[in-house]
């Protein structure tokens, strides 16, 4: 408890069944006059922008909404967005929608006020300019971005990931509504829900964690564990989609300190590569990198399992692992790497891949392209 750490919380949480009619509100609160409004065409078709549009217009705001870009947004997509914003004398930025929307807000940003490319922003502290202010709407509980400062954009000829962050970049208000969720497809919801488990159970263990993130990680686990089946079985359930919300919310907070580990170093490369979504990679993955992990320390794991976990069988790791088996049957993911469509043989180029993932390097052991390999095959 004596490692020294920096901790700042950035974004103004607002959170209840209906928040979302703040919006138009918070955002004269805010100043906002021109705002972009960031959605993926998925939530214009769920009237999630109407209904945005509506609530910003009718605070006197005058909004321009944008959706060129897809799930899993690229360098392109990103400078795209900009060369659409330019000339439109945007103020200020909402980003709704998943991860992907929130992202590419984030992304936009970067590159409107502050020039140049993706790659430019690459690690942390990178733009010297400031941005624009903005809003998080989440409708899914997954990634967390709404609490992060970082931008996770994929490079448009590689496929992989790398994350862009600044302080700048974090939005002044996240906006959880739980009601938000319920127009997303079951597949969105399991896969949203599995990658927000795997935040927590990385950030709880990774070299970088705090006793701030610890804490973080920590209730997210417990909100995410007691309340992801319940979601899958009962998906009209506000106060278990409230609680994933959080969940993801929390989880997020936690990576600000802590950053994450093997597993999203290894879903990273199957996520480029084959085209899988990434919390089914993480599915797949997130079991054996528990096993693996445990197996320099059996009881590392022991923290986060005991507030839900508890009772005889195994080490906290066993249980953990088998536990996550048991979502990922729940949430109808794959079981192994072979059944996803992963060629054998492709193993050995996704383990060199992984071990330059930069998540790689905050793994509580160490990952080198034999030690990737090995927990591909465990999952092949």
């Amino acid at each position: 408890m004596s490692d020294p750490f920096d901790f700042q919380l950035r974004t103004r949480l607002v959170f209840g069944a209906g928040a979302v009619e703040q919006l138009g509100h918070i955002a004269r609160e805010l100043r906002f006059t021109r705002p972009l409004v960031v959605a993926d065409p998925g939530l214009e078709k769920a009237g999630h922008v109407e209904r945005a549009l509506r609530l910003l217009d009718t605070a006197g705001l005058d909004p321009v909404p944008f959706h060129d870009f897809d799930v899993n947004p690229d360098s392109d997509m990103i400078e795209r967005g900009r060369a659409y914003t330019a000339p439109l004398s945007v103020d200020s930025i909402i980003g709704l929608g998943g991860g992907s929307s929130l992202d590419c807000a984030k992304g936009i940003n970067f590159l409107l006020t502050n020039g140049g490319t993706m790659a430019d922003y690459q690690g942390y502290g990178k733009a010297s300019k400031p941005l624009l202010p903005m809003i998080a709407v989440p409708t899914t509980a997954g990634t967390g971005s709404e609490a992060q400062s970082y931008a996770v954009i994929a490079d448009a000829e590689t496929g992989l990931k790398t994350a862009c962050g600044d302080a700048k970049a974090a939005f002044r208000v996240a906006l959880l509504d739980p009601e938000l969720t319920l127009s997303q497809p079951e597949g969105v919801t399991s896969a949203a829900g599995f990658d927000a488990i795997a935040h927590a159970v990385e950030t709880a263990v990774t070299k970088r964690r705090t006793p701030v993130s610890t804490l973080f990680s920590h209730e997210a686990f417990r909100l995410l564990s007691t309340n992801y089946e319940r979601v899958m079985t009962a998906p009209h359930d506000i106060d278990a989609r409230g609680a994933m919300l959080l969940g993801a919310f929390y989880a997020g907070l936690a990576i600000e300190q802590s950053m994450l580990g093997a597993a999203h170093a290894c879903a990273n490369p199957l996520t480029a590569r084959y085209k899988i979504a990434h919390g089914v990679a993480l599915a797949l993955l997130l079991p054996h990198v528990v096993q693996w992990n445990a197996g320099e320390d059996a009881e590392l794991y022991g923290p986060i399992v005991a507030a839900t976990m508890n009772g005889a069988g195994g080490s906290s790791s066993d249980r953990l692992a088998e536990w996550l088996v048991r979502v990922r049957r729940a949430g109808g993911f794959p079981h192994r790497l072979r059944d996803a469509g992963v060629p054998e043989d492709s193993l050995a180029a996704l383990a060199d891949l992984a071990s330059r993932q930069w998540t790689a390097a905050f793994n509580p052991r160490q990952l080198g392209q034999p030690d990737a390999l090995e927990v591909y095959r465990c999952a092949y």
